[in-house]
């Protein structure tokens, strides 16, 4: 692989989403610390920097993990303001005494046990999302998996397992595109009228949580349920703002990522040849193959995390408060950690040493049921449509956001 000046490095450019690769080889090679004047972020490339840090909350604190990359505009914050709009801190960005018990209540939602309990359901709501790609197929020749299993899956998915399928009045189409627009608004880089758009779609959203979270009685056993019953360390109960902030985050984080997931994995195992006929004819290969392409390209690509006191990686010294972007897309192609990065090898020996989902305290708490929905909908998909083939006329695009990378189409064509 030819080196490349550290200095092009764009976060956001399309030419970057496309092929990531070189360059952050040439940041773990050249400056694995490297200060990004476009972010105001430190990168952080190298894998054993990243884990070090991860596995040391109280002096790499999570606070900024879902702060906004860029300033508002003041018209922005204004839409915003209406609604009240406050992320505080509950599960991602909490550094506080307090995270423990927001963890215990998605640990207890989404523990091994519930996940493999919830695998029947999983399997029916594929069943019924593939029904659709084939009638789809049918009747237009084409089927855009990105915007249809891809998406409609996780999001059934997760609404049954929190228990919020019965308790929300909007549609599919609706939370998919106030998440999308949430997921720019935070972690791209919009302009203008594009920015005050987003805003308007992220508030809107905001003030639907809100009026979700503030109903009274919720059942027992569901995430709306556990949150009204849950004391913080002093006691007292959550306020409107917190739970909206953690049904927030779960909607999201819970959705989105897994659609970015498998939509990256229907891409590659589509372009590679006889891979689709192999998962068609050998299920069982199936589930080693998407643990590697989560280590290759993870669908949350960076996180981020700012020290609590100065502190020194790979030879750099980091003032306290130095903001710190972890490039977790990165550590899993670290050629110290895995040989031959590149190629997808189902069964290296060290195949689930990626820090894909994490480590420590804020590791992913879905991070086996993203492994359980990729295989039922991977295996599932090719045994239904084993002559499924990828159309040339899907679009090459990426999502490019700073946190967020995947295939924004995948075109497909039977036959």
């Amino acid at each position: 692989m030819m080196a490349m000046p550290v200095d092009s490095v764009d976060l956001f450019d399309q030419g970057y989403a496309l092929d990531p690769y070189p360059a952050m080889a040439a940041l773990r090679e050249h400056e694995p610390v490297k200060f990004d004047e476009n972010t105001g972020l430190w990168l952080i490339s190298r894998y054993e920097d990243v884990r070090t840090i991860l596995l040391d909350p109280e002096n790499f604190l999570p606070d900024n993990a879902i702060d906004a990359i860029g300033r508002f505009s003041v018209q922005t914050l204004r839409v915003l303001a209406r609604v009240k709009f406050d992320l505080p801190q509950t599960l991602a960005n909490n550094s506080s005494d307090s995270h423990a018990g927001y963890r215990r209540i998605m640990t207890k939602l989404f523990n091994a046990q519930a996940v493999n309990a919830s695998v029947p359901m999983v399997e029916k709501v594929v069943a019924e999302a593939l029904d659709d790609v084939e009638q789809r197929l049918a009747a237009d020749g084409v089927c855009d998996l990105a915007t249809t299993i891809a998406r409609d899956v996780p999001f059934r998915v997760m609404l049954r397992l929190l228990g919020l399928e019965s308790a929300i009045d909007v549609d599919i189409d609706t939370l998919a595109r106030w998440s999308d627009a949430s997921l720019e608004l935070f972690w791209g880089r919009p302009r203008g009228e594009r920015e005050v758009a987003l805003a308007h779609e992220a508030a809107e959203f905001y003030a639907w949580l809100t009026d979700l979270v503030s109903k009274p009685a919720p059942e027992e056993g569901t995430l709306l349920g556990a949150l009204a019953a849950h004391r913080l360390p002093d006691g007292e109960p959550l306020g409107v703002t917190q739970k909206a902030a953690v049904v927030y985050f779960m909607i999201i984080a819970g959705q989105m990522t897994t659609t970015q997931m498998l939509s990256t994995m229907y891409r590659r195992a589509l372009l590679e040849p006889g891979l689709w006929q192999r998962f068609a004819a050998e299920p069982a290969t199936v589930e080693p193959w998407t643990e590697e392409v989560l280590r290759r390209d993870p669908p949350i690509t960076t996180w981020r995390r700012v020290t609590g006191r100065p502190m020194t990686l790979s030879g750099v010294d980091l003032p306290a408060g130095a903001p710190l972007l972890l490039m977790l897309s990165s550590t899993g192609s670290d050629t110290e950690v895995f040989e031959n990065p590149e190629q997808i090898c189902p069964y290296r020996a060290n195949v689930r040493k990626h820090l894909s989902f994490g480590i420590g305290r804020h590791r992913c708490s879905g991070a086996e049921l993203a492994r359980m929905e990729a295989d039922v909908v991977m295996r599932m998909t090719a045994e239904r449509l084993p002559d499924l083939r990828f159309s040339a006329e899907s679009s090459p695009e990426m999502l490019a956001l700073l946190s967020f990378r995947a295939p924004l189409q995948v075109l497909v064509r039977r036959g």
